[in-house]
């Protein structure tokens, strides 16, 4: 619990501390398969592996697993990316976000094992939902926006933020998962990653980046929530096309905008980085005391003791009623250790 009256910055400085401790004393993954747990379901899948539900067999607790090839990383040159996300996932301890319990590795698979947040992702409610009204997305953003500042905080960029990695627990709060592209970075990057409907002109144009890219997804996710669509959508597969409105910022502002919410998404979408919110001298701040959020009791939605709009209705904590059904793949470990020397530190 966070106290009322608690000096907020000061939290951050202690949180930022506990995540540099983890951080710097990483924790090896068993070499050994997850035996203590059941597999019961796929929850979704990727190019390098799939979420797999599973449960503890000497308890009733779920958590979901993510299940990573070996082989497929190394092919793919995701050795490194894998490397960082396991260790942000191992140092990251925060309300909205997902973080690790445990980690383990066999002959062909890493495994990765999280919380499951069993409310689904919130792509699938936006979809259902078409869109949100506004304090729906009011509730949701200001979450996200916690989540980025803490991060930020830590010196991590994210750069992958859009509804299908947010995910919605019991209670209707945001957690957000998937923390293959972050990075902890002291100045600049460099490299092209994402998905393409939320890159940050500064990422398209190769001009290296900082944490403002995130605040330029947080603009496209804002938009999209509360117009059930992303502000850059083109009618077809061009994918330049859409690149080049990106650049330009080049949208309109649906007339269902309130005039608060209409003005906070213009000035985060901001090609030019000097007049963006969140990398103004204020930080985040100028995004949380935006007329938008006016309405926000930052501390309590920090301490999730506000009521959710929307409470997913479910059956217990191993329901995966939420999330899509995927064909079921047994796993086939080698007889003899795959690729021993690049996942020897993992």
């Amino acid at each position: 619990m966070f106290a009322t009256g608690s000096d907020y910055r000061q939290v951050l400085v202690r949180l930022k501390a506990e995540f540099e401790r983890r951080y710097n004393d990483p924790k090896l993954a068993s070499m050994t398969s997850p035996t203590e747990y059941e597999l019961i379901r796929t929850l979704g899948s990727g190019a390098f592996g799939i979420v797999k539900l599973i449960k503890r067999k000497s308890s009733d607790d779920f958590f979901a697993m993510k299940i990573l090839v070996k082989a497929k990383i190394v092919r793919y040159k995701q050795l490194q990316h894998t490397y960082n996300e396991k260790r942000i996932l191992q140092s990251i301890r925060f309300p909205f976000v997902v973080s690790l319990k445990t980690s383990f590795k066999d002959n062909s698979y890493i495994y990765l094992v999280m919380p499951f947040v069993n409310g689904g992702e919130m792509f699938t409610l936006l979809r259902r939902h078409r869109k949100f009204a506004e304090a729906q997305a009011i509730f949701y953003a200001a979450q996200v926006a916690m989540a980025l500042e803490y991060l930020h905080s830590c010196s991590l960029v994210y750069r992958d933020l859009k509804p299908e990695n947010l995910l919605i627990d019991y209670r209707g709060y945001v957690k957000v998962t998937d923390f293959g592209f972050c990075k902890f970075i002291k100045d600049r990057a460099w490299t092209l990653c994402g998905t393409p409907e939320y890159l940050a002109p500064e990422i398209i144009q190769a001009k290296g980046y900082g944490k403002s890219v995130d605040w330029w997804s947080y603009g496209v996710l804002l938009f999209e929530m509360a117009a059930g669509y992303s502000p850059f959508y083109v009618h077809s597969a061009d994918q330049m096309a859409m690149f080049e409105r990106i650049c330009k910022a080049k949208y309109k502002i649906p007339k269902n905008f309130s005039s608060e919410l209409g003005h906070l998404v213009q000035q985060l979408l901001q090609t030019d980085l000097t007049r963006r919110y969140g990398n103004l001298r204020n930080g985040s701040e100028d995004i949380k005391q935006h007329g938008w959020f006016k309405s926000v009791n930052w501390i309590a939605m920090l301490n999730r003791e506000l009521p959710a709009p929307y409470v997913p209705q479910l059956q217990g904590p191993g329901d995966a009623s939420l999330f899509d059904v995927h064909d079921e793949q047994n796993l086939k470990v080698a007889s003899k250790c795959e690729y021993a020397k690049e996942f020897a530190d993992f």
